[in-house]
């Protein structure tokens, strides 16, 4: 994901989890309540539009049924895009609880009125095996299921096995098992490292994929224990309410390396970031693989003249315009870098596929969006994060093709984004990017789905992904997940944008959004009967 809000990177590796708390991110309102029925339409003011939706929260306990302007059955035509919302970070507490129900609930019952397909949550490894080996605790999720379901709304589960917290957006902190840090601690060549030995304790290196590093086993067979664990606990709702499981192969959850880490300011946008192959393990396999191809010299370590995290492609002897990556040796080290990446992906979807099989859910895998530096020759801050995408090289077909052999959807994100806002001095191309995902994707025959990759309420952003989910020529998106539920999105002009927006994708665009909304929209938000008994005056939980 560009720029992703939904994890983190620290370098500060923690030896005491037991003082670790979620931060409370929501705000309580009181107010008397009033009639059941109210109207948003564009000129009224946001704190009308708010109350309206605080309204709908009071009734959440009730039976009947709730309303909008909007028709909610999908359409079936091939070109109706599904949207999920992301729900927040801390859904599921840090004591394995379902944060703020009531809350929940009544966000669900809005977001069900609005048309949306479903909810997105992220079911942290951290959180579920926090324990010890192999004590898993799916409670708090069960309990979401159960609410999601009551709603009629879909589910995505993200299995997440990267570290939550330090990163723009991120709003609670949630490391790695205390009993797999413990392993960290005694071996640091567990996590990704970079040229300066600064280590990163976000995700386990995936040069230790099959050794039995983390008390007795490896850490293929730890993510597919997890996996398996969910599968059983859950058996009953796979494929129904849980529609789909995104695998997480990586830092934010995504398959690529951690080399563009926030966290103390070690990397800014948009810094070209750093190769992220120096713990044993990584360069164990360097070595091997040049003595391979009879070029022992070439396995002694990673490029020398890559430059630093914050620099830019042509301030480097490897990235600038005819730099060593055009050369035999740059071609070895970016070909090895990028396959084991790939090797990566493909050993924890196969475990994932063997898993889910027959369950009726369908399998995602993540790819970022690595927009930045995009217009150069050699694309350099997507060589670091692992994509060997160059002017003349694609990276993303042997990705797609790797994810459309386990019938695994492709999700992409940067969906929102527009070459036009992006700093010049940066060489962005977000849609240039985009269009060649979609092309990849299409020629693997791999599903393409999509995320925005920042907080977005404009009708711009929405218009944006509106566009880049449909096509003519068979590459379209499957479905789309909006980032992210939270009490900004429940305000007036966020929310009637939302609405439009889910609408439009339904209705597979045929009514276009406009690059900022000046038209006047009616949304109903209400009940048929008030109930006699409702307290005068009720706290509603915004998420």
């Amino acid at each position: 994901m560009a720029l992703t809000l939904r994890s983190s990177t620290s370098f500060i590796i923690p030896t005491d989890t037991k003082g670790l708390k979620t931060p409370d991110i929501y705000s309580s309102i009181f107010f008397t309540p009033i009639k059941p029925s109210c109207r948003i339409q564009a000129k009224i003011s946001t704190q009308e539009a708010h109350l309206c939706y605080e309204k709908a929260m009071t009734s959440e306990g009730r039976k009947n049924e709730v309303f909008h302007g909007l028709p909610t059955p999908h359409n079936k035509n091939d070109s109706r895009v599904p949207v999920f919302v992301m729900l927040p970070l801390d859904t599921v507490s840090f004591g394995g609880n379902l944060n703020k129900a009531r809350a929940m609930n009544a966000s669900l019952m809005a977001l069900k009125s609005a048309g949306v397909e479903g909810v997105m949550v992220d079911a942290w490894w951290g959180l579920v095996e926090k324990d010890g080996p192999m004590k898993y605790n799916w409670e708090g999720y069960a309990e979401l299921v159960q609410m999601v379901q009551r709603h009629g709304l879909k589910l995505q589960v993200v299995m997440s096995f990267h570290q939550c917290g330090g990163n723009v957006g991120d709003s609670c902190s949630i490391p790695l098992p205390p009993w797999v840090l413990e392993e960290i601690s005694k071996n640091t060549d567990l996590v990704y490292t970079d040229r300066s030995s600064r280590r990163n304790p976000e995700y386990i290196s995936l040069g230790c994929d099959s050794l039995p590093v983390l008390r007795g086993r490896t850490p293929i067979q730890v993510y597919s224990d997890y996996m398996r664990s969910f599968r059983n606990r859950f058996k009953d709702n796979l494929g129904g309410v849980i529609a789909e499981i995104q695998v997480g192969m990586g830092p934010c959850g995504e398959l690529r390396y951690p080399s563009y880490p926030e966290s103390n300011g070690t990397w800014r946008f948009p810094g070209i970031g750093e190769f992220q192959c120096y713990d044993k393990y990584m360069r164990a396999s360097l070595e091997a693989s040049a003595d391979a191809v009879g070029k022992k010299d070439w396995g002694r370590s990673g490029p020398h003249d890559a430059g630093h995290y914050n620099q830019f492609p042509e301030d480097t002897g490897f990235f600038r315009r005819d730099g060593t990556w055009t050369t035999e040796y740059g071609q070895f080290f970016l070909e090895w870098y990028s396959g084991k990446l790939l090797e990566h992906g493909d050993r924890i979807l196969a475990a994932a596929e063997g898993i889910f099989q027959g369950t009726g859910a369908k399998l995602s895998g993540k790819v970022a969006g690595i927009h930045w530096h995009y217009k150069t020759r050699s694309h350099a801050a997507e060589l670091t994060a692992g994509y060997y995408n160059t002017r003349n090289h694609d990276g993303y077909l042997p990705i797609a093709r790797m994810m459309g052999k386990y019938g695994v959807v492709l999700n992409f994100t940067c969906m929102e984004m527009k070459d036009r806002e992006q700093p010049q001095h940066a060489n962005c191309s977000p849609e240039g990017l985009v269009r060649q995902v979609k092309m990849a994707t299409k020629t693997a025959g791999t599903e393409l789905a999509g995320e925005n990759a920042l907080e977005r309420y404009d009708s711009s952003a929405y218009a944006q992904v509106l566009a880049t989910s449909m096509s003519d020529s068979g590459n379209g998106l499957s479905a789309f997940t909006y980032l992210r539920m939270n009490k900004r999105l429940f305000e007036g002009d966020n929310w009637r944008s939302l609405v439009e927006f889910v609408k439009n994708m339904s209705e597979g665009g045929r009514n276009r959004l406009p690059e900022c909304d000046s038209s006047r929209t009616n949304l109903y938000i209400g009940f048929i009967k008030e109930k006699k008994d409702v307290p005068k005056t009720m706290e509603a939980a915004l998420v």
